[in-house]
């Protein structure tokens, strides 16, 4: 049994209007998925194919028409709390600085909401070396709105990881950043996947993304989306951006780009 399972999964987002009397939009068809405990797994494909999707009913914020989904060989059927969140914008509040945004979680998913008092020094604590680990040890006093698009992120990352998850999704968390910052949050989460050994899913579309930090490369087709293709990476770890414009790098992007190519076409 693996870790996180997607069995036969059918999602209708139910619509108004027209929308509602054709029955909704299908999003998945025969929808089959499975990774490993500790993996990280990337999903790719066209616009709209449902990689998002995939990521919300892992979380148990959607649930799905027909199949199942199962996380840690349990039926997911509500909001799973071991799940650490990140998406495209850093979504931060912005009535609070950033060591008060990263320990938000700990306030609000319990068991640590129900210690949260009499446990105050050690998640102050424990918030510091996690934005010291990702190089926002003396930013922990400023408000989001004086951090840079690539330290919020960066920020965004320490919150969805301080209640140390077992699962961590990612959707399409540096999409907005430009392509040094990119690549150098990629090096941040490698480092901080290979520290704590979470379970990571990253929705991009980016495929040197996928590459560089997966184990395991998902493409999906075109919606109504479903797994057509799955690609082990065994390039060893860690990885280092020198590796990119080796050939080898260079192959597995040409192969899944191969991929998402004829997913469009299916």
């Amino acid at each position: 049994m693996s870790f996180i399972e997607i069995d036969g999964v059918d999602l209708v987002y139910k619509g108004s209007g027209a929308a509602r009397g054709n029955g909704g939009t299908l999003a998945l068809a025969g929808a089959e998925l499975r990774i490993e405990k500790g993996e990280f797994a990337s999903i790719v494909g066209p616009s709209g194919c449902g990689k998002s999707t995939l990521v919300k009913l892992i979380s148990g914020l959607v649930q799905p028409s027909r199949g199942a989904v199962r996380a840690a060989g349990k039926a997911v059927t509500r909001p799973l709390k071991e799940v650490g969140v990140a998406f495209q914008n850093p979504s931060l509040l912005p009535w609070r600085n950033i060591r008060d945004n990263v320990l938000l979680p700990l306030e609000i998913v319990e068991p640590h909401r129900g210690r949260f008092r009499r446990e105050r020094a050690a998640n102050r604590d424990r918030v510091e070396r996690l934005l010291a680990s990702v190089g926002l040890g003396e930013f922990g006093g400023r408000m989001p709105w004086q951090l840079s698009g690539g330290m919020q992120q960066r920020a965004q990352l320490c919150r969805a990881l301080i209640h140390e998850p077992a699962i961590l999704l990612l959707d399409e968390p540096f999409a907005s950043l430009d392509t040094f910052t990119r690549e150098e949050l990629w090096d941040v989460l490698q480092a901080l996947w290979t520290e704590r050994k979470c379970t990571v899913i990253l929705v991009t579309h980016e495929l040197r993304e996928a590459v560089y930090l997966s184990d395991t490369v998902h493409v999906m087709s075109a919606r109504p989306g479903r797994v057509v293709a799955s690609r082990k990476i065994s390039l060893p770890r860690p990885r280092a951006l020198a590796a990119t414009f080796r050939s080898e790098f260079v192959d597995l992007v040409h192969e899944l780009r191969d991929h998402v190519g004829r997913s469009k076409a299916a």
